[in-house]
């Protein structure tokens, strides 16, 4: 196979959870760049549809926009009923949806630690199961986790005070691991991807205040930018990983060499 040939997705299903704005419509674009039909789902199903006209008018593949709160079993199970449904298929699973809440460890409220693990780890167990029955089925497919680097060491409180968020994202490193070992017989690719920092419309604010302190941290000397996930997201869902899972790939210009 050339090689070029193994990085396209054409006539592959793509379903990105958290997929309208930020990192996921980052991802999303990418795979609808390299051939495949996308499925977009997050709550604001107003804005999924605006990227899935997007993407369809400038890539030329199929699109479809689709309410879901990944946190909901019975959306998880309506976002892959209705993927099938219109494409026949899921071949790729991107959970990207996530969220996360501020508070000190000491006096965390137990409602947001809640909140946040049935989004970022139930979330993500559950849809990637209702996926992975299909693509057993279909004889393979790929699961791509997003997972941060804040699930890979601890942090002072001044830097990060989000201890749900950390230990979540730390969660979905080893279900990555596992799953991969559990669904490897079945040809199903299960890997993450750890971000550092990537301005968002969520915490482009913060950001851009604490610029001075936080670039000289990141040995590439900037923030992440609106292309820099679309590589490893494209190697992860195509043919060019076959022989790839269980790894979480880490995406910071560095900043975790430096620990």
């Amino acid at each position: 196979m050339n090689v070029m040939d193994m990085f396209s997705l054409k006539g592959k299903c793509a379903v990105v959870t958290g997929g309208s704005v930020g990192l996921g419509a980052q991802i999303a674009t990418a795979l609808a760049e390299a051939g495949a039909d996308i499925v977009i789902a997050a709550r604001k199903v107003e804005r999924c549809q605006l990227l899935a006209d997007e993407l369809a008018a400038s890539n030329g593949v199929r699109t479809l926009a689709v309410s879901c709160d990944a946190a909901k079993n019975e959306d998880c199970e309506n976002l892959i009923d209705t993927a099938v449904k219109e494409f026949g298929k899921v071949d790729i699973l991107v959970n990207n949806a996530g969220i996360s809440w501020v508070a000190p460890s000491l006096d965390f409220p137990m409602d947001k630690w809640q909140k946040v693990m049935n989004l970022n780890v139930n979330g993500v167990f559950y849809l990637s199961m209702l996926a992975a029955r299909k693509m057993k089925e279909q004889g393979g497919g790929k699961i791509i986790n997003v997972a941060s680097i804040g699930g890979l060491r601890g942090d002072y409180a001044e830097n990060v005070d989000s201890v749900a968020y950390t230990a979540s994202k730390g969660a979905v490193i080893n279900l990555t691991r596992d799953l991969a070992c559990k669904w490897a017989s079945y040809n199903i690719n299960v890997n993450s991807i750890s971000p550092g920092w990537f301005p968002t419309s969520l915490n482009d604010q913060l950001l851009e205040k604490r610029r001075e302190e936080l670039i000289p941290r990141i040995p590439a000397g900037r923030y992440g930018n609106e292309n820099d996930l679309k590589g490893v997201a494209v190697l992860l869902a195509s043919a060019a990983s076959d022989y790839i899972t269980g790894q979480n790939f880490i995406i910071d210009g560095g900043q975790t060499s430096l620990s």
